[in-house]
C-alpha cells in the first residue's frame, strides 16, 4: 500500500511540474499587423518600410530599407532587389531575408523586437546593438 502510495504522490508532482512547463510564457507576443507603415531610424536618414504584400509562399511579407544620406531613396530600389527584405514576425523574433540583386542571394538577419506600438519600434540585433524607429507620417 505504501508503495502505490509513493507512485501516485510521484505521478501528481510530475504531473504539476509538466504542466508548469507549459503556462503562459514571459515572452511578449507582438502582432506583425503593428509593423506596418514606413518607419525612421532615430536620429539618422535611415528608413525601413514593411508592407501588408505577401510572397509566393504566404509566409513572408515584403518590406524594404534605404538610407538617404547615402543618396539613396525609396524610389531609387528595384522591386524585389537590393534593399528588398521578405519577413515576418513571429512573437518577438522579427526574421528579414535580405534580397540581392547579384546572383539571387537571400542573406537572413534575426531580430529580437523589445518594443512594438503605434509609434516606436525596437529590437536588438544578434550583437546586442538596439535599433530604435520611429513611426512616420508618409512622405512625399
Amino acid at each position: 500500500m505504501k508503495q502505490r502510495s509513493l507512485v501516485v504522490v510521484f505521478l501528481v508532482v510530475v504531473a504539476i511540474a509538466m504542466t508548469s512547463c507549459f503556462g503562459p510564457s514571459n515572452e511578449p507576443d507582438f502582432v506583425e499587423a503593428d509593423l506596418l507603415g514606413l518607419w525612421q531610424e532615430t536620429g539618422t536618414e535611415a528608413y525601413v518600410r514593411f508592407t501588408a504584400e505577401q510572397d509566393e509562399t504566404g509566409e513572408y511579407k515584403y518590406g524594404c530599407e534605404w538610407d538617404e544620406s547615402e543618396d539613396i531613396f525609396e524610389s531609387d530600389l528595384q522591386p524585389y532587389g537590393n534593399g528588398w527584405f521578405k519577413y515576418k514576425l513571429v512573437k518577438s523574433d522579427l526574421t528579414e531575408i535580405h534580397l540581392m540583386d547579384n546572383g539571387g542571394a537571400e542573406i537572413p538577419k534575426i531580430y529580437v523586437v523589445t518594443k512594438l506600438t503605434d509609434t516606436e519600434l525596437q529590437y536588438k540585433d544578434n550583437f546586442g546593438t538596439t535599433h530604435s524607429f520611429d513611426k512616420v507620417v508618409e512622405k512625399n
